[in-house]
């Protein structure tokens, strides 16, 4: 282990560090924090019945328990923990902080200690897959990478077995970039658009937040920006070192652009050199074009152009974006589970298929507008079935849109993911398309996209 992660492991011994949130992310800190000699406080807002094992784990690991609504009262710690889904200026944490305690995260602490160079990307929609992207083509390439974040999985527990010459590859959300103050050595922001203000208190915090990636780069970064997105390319004027553009519509200096015929090129300082044609990428959409150029831009350099071309032939695209479950009696059902904002389900699902589809959407509130998505729905979709609290503002949005008409598309409530997939298996003739692609959040019924799509994916199995 390097020798500041070592310092650091050591510093924690005698300290009471509490972690917020008993999950799987937090499990292995819990016990790696406990073996460097911390006393460690596993703190959540649910009672025990509803944490199951998990908070037998925690108590196995070596943790003392504080559940239930006063969980963050009281904890005589040194160290908090925050976990990416709390609020950075919640009362209790801001108390802490005055009074002296040290409050980070994860993310923040892997960023302090990590031995090797990070890639971190991070917008609205894409970062999973470009993030993964850039993750298989730097294997592809022979490097030896450490893949996590946002993604799901913690990186920190992984730090004794990360050696100099690897590389991280982290996917960054707003939530854990707002506490940020410092910056990977190659910073990727897909796009900015409205997300998740029901945590935000406005549209400039989020934006703020992401803002992050980029700040505390030095002068020997790399910065890969989206011309085609406004508030992403406004981040220009705080890059520090090598500054890299991608765009699907326009030409580039400095980057990936794909031409009006559909060849990628990356130029640097306008010398273009060929990588592909749009065509030879396997995984589908107009969005999916849009991360093969931020991902090029960021490995380029470090992984050839044959290896990019190839592992962009094979790769067959992360689950619940766009992922066929499977084709019955003629239909074809798609799980796009990770479309929970507008802009991603109208970029994503409703961009990629040559005919009216059935989708099925709605799901968590994240006091976003739909009004984008409803005037695209009319055009791409022929049956809207809705369900979740977004229901009214998708049904609205899209009742208003200038593109919709009585019937065009028709629109049926649910009250639960069962009642849509049987709804949709009864009015799906062959030749149609369903996709599931929420344009929300999950959690008014599940615990997060991926529960939500793996539910759909089994209902879908199961016809």
């Amino acid at each position: 282990m390097e020798r500041k992660a070592s310092d650091f492991f050591e510093s924690l011994n005698g300290k009471t560090v509490a972690l917020c949130g008993i999950g799987g992310s937090n499990l292995p800190l819990i016990k790696m924090f406990a073996k460097y000699g911390a006393k460690v406080l596993a703190c959540d807002k649910r009672e025990r019945t509803a944490l199951g094992e998990n908070a037998d784990k925690a108590e196995e690991y070596g943790a003392e328990l504080h559940l239930g609504e006063n969980y963050l009262k009281n904890l005589g710690a040194d160290i908090i923990f925050r976990t990416p889904g709390m609020k950075y200026y919640m009362d209790e944490l801001v108390e802490a902080r005055n009074n002296g305690v040290a409050v980070t995260s994860e993310m923040e602490v892997f960023f302090d200690i990590c031995p090797c160079k990070i890639i971190a990307v991070t917008g609205s929609d894409g970062k999973t897959t470009t993030t993964t992207i850039i993750s298989e083509l730097l294997k592809a390439s022979g490097k030896t990478v450490h893949l996590g974040g946002n993604i799901g999985h913690p990186l920190l527990p992984d730090i004794e077995s990360i050696s100099p010459e690897d590389y991280a590859v982290v996917e960054l959300s707003s939530f854990q970039l707002i506490s940020m103050r410092k910056s990977p050595d190659i910073a990727v922001v897909t796009n900015l658009a409205p997300n998740h203000l029901d945590i935000h208190k406005d549209m400039q915090e989020y934006i703020d937040a992401k803002k992050n990636i980029v700040l505390h780069q030095n002068a020997f970064s790399r910065t890969v920006l989206n011309l085609d997105n406004e508030i992403s390319n406004s981040f220009s004027e705080y890059v520090r070192g090598t500054l890299y553009k991608f765009s699907r519509r326009n030409s580039v200096k400095s980057g990936a652009y794909m031409k009006p015929d559909g060849e990628i090129v990356m130029s640097i300082n306008g010398e273009e050199t060929h990588i592909m044609k749009a065509e030879e990428i396997k995984i589908p959409g107009l969005h999916n074009i849009e991360n093969y150029l931020a991902a090029i831009s960021a490995v380029w350099g470090l992984v050839d152009v044959e290896t990019i071309r190839k592992v962009a032939m094979e790769f067959a695209g992360v689950e619940h974006r766009a992922e066929l479950v499977r084709e019955l009696d003629g239909v074809r059902w798609y799980n796009d589970a990770i479309g929970t904002s507008p802009t991603r389900t109208v970029k994503g699902t409703l961009s990629l298929y040559d005919r009216k589809i059935i989708l099925i959407a709605g799901g968590y509130d994240k006091k976003i507008p739909y009004d984008e998505m409803g005037e695209v729905v009319p055009k791409t979709v022929k049956l809207l079935i809705l369900m979740g609290a977004t229901a009214d503002k998708i049904e609205e949005a899209t009742r208003k849109a200038s593109t919709y008409s009585e019937g065009n598309p028709e629109i049926i409530r649910v009250n639960s993911m069962e009642e849509a997939v049987k709804i949709a298996r009864e009015r799906a003739e062959s030749g149609d398309i369903v996709s599931m692609s929420p344009a929300s959040a999950s959690f008014d019924m599940y615990k997060n996209f991926a529960e939500k799509g793996l539910h759909y994916k089994r209902l879908v199995m199961e016809l």
